[in-house]
């Protein structure tokens, strides 16, 4: 089966949204074997998505539109499939009954402008909504399967996972091809460098794909395996992980789309450690970070954001002396930080920032982007010196992922190499 997507909204051609909907949708695809070959990107024009329709079903067995289906008038993705199936509006039950929930358990009215979107194509099988006001749409027609959702991520996820994966699932069984997908997280090593390590990529892979997803936290390996047996691809993949953890496995933080934070969260529930962290660049987003991971306060007791030196003088005792012949950016002080930061709490791990992050600041000998990390428990006291690059914010989340990176590391006992 060979899947056509089309991403529908002015607003992914001028640049303001990014659509992530392709991707994710791709990625879905791909676990089910079914191959996307091409995507496209139209405008809110209903003659524009006509003509991607008939492109798309002149060339695919799955079309999968998504944007356009919200309740105003620059929302003609419905008319658009109306007009080219020369069908008619229905009205669905089912779907007036969704959106009428929907809007009370938000306190709110259905206005006759919301009841309008229960009117579905008469030819659709409406995909019910449970995180919106808009239903999707599955549609076939002429051995052609069309899926229509919402643009909303995370409304198109849920009509995925709730009924689009699953339908297609059953109708790609026993295709008589199983492709595996693994993902490896690293950090700490740049991608050209990480390619450097891997060796011969063709001996390493066993006739398997890869592809290096660089991004501002590190590189995501994707290795890819096209078997008639799953069992076979599976037996590939764990072949393929094991070299390459040979090779580079201490930057390798993640197998899947675990994050950082919560690989860490895991290891302080394993070992029942608690950690507090003292901030001073990276201004409090080391903490976002981790309390982004549901059940975090069972390991993480407080974070303190100290950005003037007065603030790490009367919060985290950092000597005045240590400030003044050191400065506030330096190893000495990230260490007195963290320790700081660790005895006012009382936890077991406590762990700072503290840098330049530009664009102004900078001396002779601090440059721009120079970052110390501190890190203290009740045996080690450390800290570690960084580059980064010019740009402030990129220089935060850096500043932030090297932090967090430190943490595993120190807490797994893996060494930096030098």
């Amino acid at each position: 089966m060979k899947a056509y997507l089309i991403s529908i909204g002015d607003e992914l051609l001028i640049g303001q949204t990014i659509n992530t909907n392709a991707a994710y949708i791709g990625s879905a695809l791909s676990d089910l074997s079914i191959e996307v070959f091409e995507t496209s990107v139209v405008g809110d024009n209903l003659d524009s998505i006509i003509s991607e329709l008939q492109k798309a079903s002149s060339m695919a067995d799955l079309i999968i539109i998504t944007g356009g289906l919200g309740p105003t008038h620059d929302d003609v993705t419905r008319s658009a499939i109306v007009k080219y199936f020369n069908t008619e509006l229905v009205l669905s039950n089912e779907v007036l009954e969704d959106i009428q929930t929907f809007f009370s358990k938000r306190g709110r009215t259905v206005t006759e402008l919301n009841a309008s979107q229960a009117l579905v194509p008469k030819i659709a099988i409406p995909i019910r909504n449970k995180r919106g006001s808009a239903p999707g749409m599955w549609i076939d027609q002429q051995g052609k399967i069309y899926v229509v959702m919402p643009g909303v991520p995370y409304e198109m996820k849920g009509m995925m996972e709730d009924f689009v994966i699953p339908k297609l699932s059953e109708m790609t069984k026993g295709n008589g091809s199983v492709i595996k997908k693994l993902i490896l997280q690293t950090t700490g090593i740049p991608e050209s460098t990480l390619f450097e390590r891997l060796g011969n990529l063709d001996e390493l892979l066993l006739g398997a794909k890869m592809a290096f997803l660089p991004n501002q936290f590190g590189v995501k390996l994707r290795i890819t395996v096209t078997e008639k047996d799953a069992q076979i691809a599976t037996s590939i993949l764990n072949e393929i992980e094991q070299k390459i953890r040979t090779k580079v496995g201490r930057y390798i933080y993640a197998r899947g789309e675990e994050t950082l934070e919560e690989v860490i969260g895991k290891i302080l529930t394993d070992r029942g450690l608690t950690l507090a962290v003292a901030e001073s660049c990276t201004g409090g987003e080391i903490c976002t970070r981790i309390t982004n991971v549901s059940g975090s306060s069972k390991y993480f007791e407080r974070g303190i954001v100290t950005y003037s030196n007065a603030s790490k003088v009367e919060l985290l005792k950092v000597n005045e002396d240590t400030l003044a012949e050191n400065g506030a950016v330096s190893s000495e002080v990230a260490m007195q930080m963290a320790e700081g930061v660790r005895a006012v709490s009382g936890t077991d791990v406590g762990i700072s920032t503290t840098g330049i992050l530009g664009p102004t600041g900078a001396t002779t000998n601090k440059p721009v982007g120079l970052v110390y990390i501190g890190y203290c428990d009740e045996k080690v006291c450390t800290a570690r010196k960084f580059l980064f690059g010019d740009d402030r914010v990129l220089n935060k989340q850096r500043a932030t992922q090297a932090a967090l990176e430190m943490l595993r590391r120190q807490l797994l006992g893996i060494s930096y190499e030098d």
